[in-house]
C-alpha cells in the first residue's frame, strides 16, 4: 500500500516538518491523523489522544505541537489521579482562556481515567477522544522492514510476510521480535533468512504464536 510508506505530511501552513517520515499512516492511525491536522476546527480547544504502548503517540503529538503551537501533556492518565489533577484542570482553563490547542495524551480512553476532582472528571467527559489502533496488516508489514532497515539488518525479501503470519499484530510485539532477531543477525553474522528467524524465535519461546496455514507455507 503506497500511503503506508509516504511520509507523514503536514498541510498546515505553520510549522516545520522535518522528521515527518518517523510517522507512517494506514487505516489504523489516519482518523487521529486528520483529527490532529484539523486542530482549527475542533469544537474545544482540547482533545485526547490514546493508543498502545509504541504506536507512535509521542511521535504524533510531536508533529501536532510542531504544526499547531500547541501543548502536549503526555502521560496525561497517569497525572490523572492525584495532586496532578488540579494541574490537568489548569491547564485545560488555560487552553480555553487563550484558545491554545492542548494534546493529552493516554493509552486508555478518558472515561476509565481514575478522576477524583469533579470538574475534571465533567472536562474529560466532553473531550474529542481520538485513538490509534493496534497496526492493520499493511502497517505491521512497513514496521517490520522499517525496523530492520533502521538497524542495517540485511533480510531476505519473504522475511517480511512470513513474520506478518506469525507475529501477533501489536506494536509492542513487532518490535520485541525484529530487536531479537537484529541482535541476532549482528552476534551471528547472518542474514535474516526464513531459516534463520524460525530458530531464533523458537528458541526465545516465540513460535509458534499463530498456527500456520499448510496450504500457503510449506517451510514449517
Amino acid at each position: 500500500m503506497s500511503q503506508i510508506s509516504l511520509p507523514f505530511e503536514w498541510h498546515a501552513s505553520g510549522g516545520d516538518a522535518a522528521g515527518a517520515g518517523d510517522f507512517l499512516v494506514s487505516d489504523a492511525n489516519r482518523l487521529a491523523v486528520a483529527h490532529l491536522e484539523r486542530w482549527r476546527d475542533w469544537p474545544l480547544s482540547v482533545s485526547v489522544l490514546t493508543g498502545p504502548p509504541l504506536s507512535g503517540r509521542s511521535t504524533l503529538a510531536g508533529h501536532f505541537a510542531q504544526m499547531s503551537g500547541g501543548e502536549i501533556i503526555d502521560d496525561a492518565q497517569g497525572k490523572s489521579a492525584g495532586q496532578d489533577e488540579h494541574y490537568l484542570f489548569h491547564a485545560w482553563n488555560e487552553a480555553q482562556t487563550h484558545r491554545r490547542p492542548l494534546l493529552m495524551i493516554g493509552h486508555a480512553p478518558p472515561a476509565s481515567w481514575t478522576v477524583a476532582l469533579p470538574d475534571l472528571r465533567s472536562r474529560l467527559a466532553a473531550v474529542p477522544h481520538i485513538a490509534i489502533e493496534e497496526p492493520d496488516e499493511a502497517l505491521a508489514r512497513a514496521l517490520i522492514c522499517r525496523a530492520f532497515d533502521l538497524a542495517g539488518a540485511s533480510y531476505a525479501p519473504d522475511v517480511p510476510d512470513w513474520l506478518l503470519r506469525r507475529v501477533e499484530r501489536r506494536y509492542g510485539a513487532i518490535a520485541e521480535v525484529t530487536r531479537l532477531l537484529d541482535r541476532e543477525a549482528l552476534s551471528s553474522g547472518r542474514k535474516i533468512s526464513v531459516a534463520m528467524a524460525k530458530e531464533t524465535l523458537q528458541s526465545a519461546g516465540f513460535l509458534p504464536i499463530v498456527p500456520p496455514d499448510p496450504s500457503t507455507d510449506q517451510r514449517e
